[in-house]
């Protein structure tokens, strides 16, 4: 592969986003008042005083809340495999293989988020926020790094 390395990079760039968005990314914010993510939420309602803990407050049931945990589990898996397809391409072999589930992972973190983003409750004054944001830029950076996999040609053996 020519480009390796920029491929290497962008499927490192996306497993940083995926990581980033269902960790660390607040999928909906009410301002500075509450962050509702597929993990968990933070809300500060009262005398200042902030709870972490589950989105049932929500109020989205439980069929909601286990699309949020499908979401950060599949965004977590998604990350795994594009790091083993970066160390695979580093080490200079060509893990078509690997491609392959990633574009498996990524189609079932998708279809996860999709449902996850799609049947959100609602809060008043929630909007999306830099984990979604993140989340799909990981996707679009995973499907350009496999693809890319999966596109270069096949080296002869010779011998």
């Amino acid at each position: 592969m020519k480009s390796r390395w920029l491929v290497i990079a962008l499927a490192l760039a996306a497993a940083c986003a995926f990581a980033f968005s269902v960790q660390l990314g607040k999928w909906w914010a009410i301002g500075d008042v509450a962050e509702i993510g597929p993990f968990g939420s933070r809300h500060c309602f009262g005398a200042g005083e902030c709870k972490l803990g589950d989105i049932g407050w929500v109020g989205g049931g439980d069929r909601w809340m286990r699309l949020g945990m499908a979401t950060w589990a599949g965004g977590l898996v998604t990350t795994f495999m594009l790091v083993v397809m970066s160390a695979r391409l580093a080490a200079k072999a060509l893990p078509k293989l690997v491609a392959k589930s990633v574009l498996v992972s990524i189609a079932t973190a998708s279809l996860a988020g999709t449902a996850f983003v799609a049947t959100f409750p609602g809060v008043e004054g929630a909007g999306l926020a830099r984990g979604a944001w993140l989340f799909m830029l990981g996707i679009a950076l995973a499907l350009a790094a496999a693809i890319s996999v999966l596109r270069a040609p096949t080296p002869v053996a010779r011998g």
